[in-house]
């Protein structure tokens, strides 16, 4: 049984306990239906003050809410047949473009539908297993959201090889996003430590206290009335680490709900982020490589709006 314990805090007050709950677990390992934490809630396993509420309880910004979530039941990761986007493959690894939508691996809520899934269908017992039976050939991961470039691991030492590189951040990620408002800098960079958000548990916040290092460099590829079309390389791979930079200097992403109250005139599912180039060095070869995912059509038809 994991225990957890909040404070609402004044940005939940009035906030009904069952909803309070599916939001900040959201994007933890603990991410689950609003319906779970209901039964949660129904079965006694969250007290507010000490208390049992029921799910419709509209919090108080002072509340303490504990919650025991039971311990998961080990459910098998089956391969299905996805479709991929497969932008280069060979016997160590391959890269695939990974589309809006869909989770990288396995996690409590999202046990189907991942590339975990579809790559173990597309590779058979060819993935390394570093990263155990929930994320073989896993080696770094994008969100769900964020579309693009992943590079997927088919044995033990490519997967050793490429995470160094990522260790010592020698791998090239280049972004392509649209941030709201006009950007005056040609380029920048933003250096600022990103941690868990100390309030709201979903989001990744500048946390100079508890934060790990984090680099973004920008550059701006075109200007337009409200928005501007930008390009981004990753020093290190925080979770959220582009959303929560450009946020933080006032140019959050096109879409991006968590980070920005902006009204967008576009139906999106998300933020308009897109992991468009990755270089590495390869790990048989020795040999530095590059591989390029095309921007997708949504994105396209936005910039061809804009213009």
């Amino acid at each position: 049984m994991n225990r957890e314990t909040f404070e609402a805090g004044i940005a939940y007050e009035g906030e009904r306990l069952d909803k309070y709950l599916n939001l900040i677990f959201s994007e933890t390992d603990a991410a689950q239906s609003r319906s779970f934490f209901q039964k949660l809630i129904k079965e006694g396993h969250v007290l507010v003050n000490d208390t049992a509420q029921k799910a419709n309880y509209r919090l108080k910004a002072d509340d303490m809410i504990c919650v025991e979530i039971p311990d998961a039941v080990q459910t098998p990761i089956l391969p299905e047949n996805i479709p991929l986007d497969i932008l280069y493959e060979d016997d160590d690894l391959l890269v695939v473009n990974k589309p809006k939508g869909m989770v990288v691996h396995p996690s409590a809520g999202h046990y189907t539908g991942t590339l975990v899934n579809a790559i173990m269908y597309h590779c058979r017992d060819s993935l390394s297993g570093i990263n155990g039976e929930i994320r073989p050939g896993i080696v770094h991961r994008i969100d769900m959201d964020t579309t693009g470039s992943l590079i997927v691991c088919k044995n033990d030492e490519s997967h050793v090889f490429i995470a160094e590189q990522i260790k010592e951040h020698s791998v090239n990620r280049r972004y392509r996003g649209i941030v709201y408002g006009v950007v005056k800098e040609e380029e920048g960079t933003v250096n600022a430590p990103i941690g868990r958000h100390p309030v709201e548990r979903k989001k990744m916040a500048i946390n100079e206290k508890n934060g790990k290092p984090a680099i973004t460099h920008y550059k701006v590829l075109e200007r337009f009335e409200r928005y501007t079309y930008m390009e981004f390389k990753l020093e290190t791979g925080r979770t959220h680490q582009i959303r929560v930079h450009m946020a933080s200097i006032g140019h959050p992403l096109l879409g991006d709900t968590l980070y920005s109250s902006g009204k967008s005139p576009y139906k999106l599912q998300g933020q308009t982020l897109h992991a468009m180039t990755i270089g590495f060095i390869h790990p048989r070869t020795r040999e530095y490589m590059e591989v390029t995912a095309p921007l997708p059509e949504y994105f396209e038809k936005i910039l061809k709006d804009l213009r």
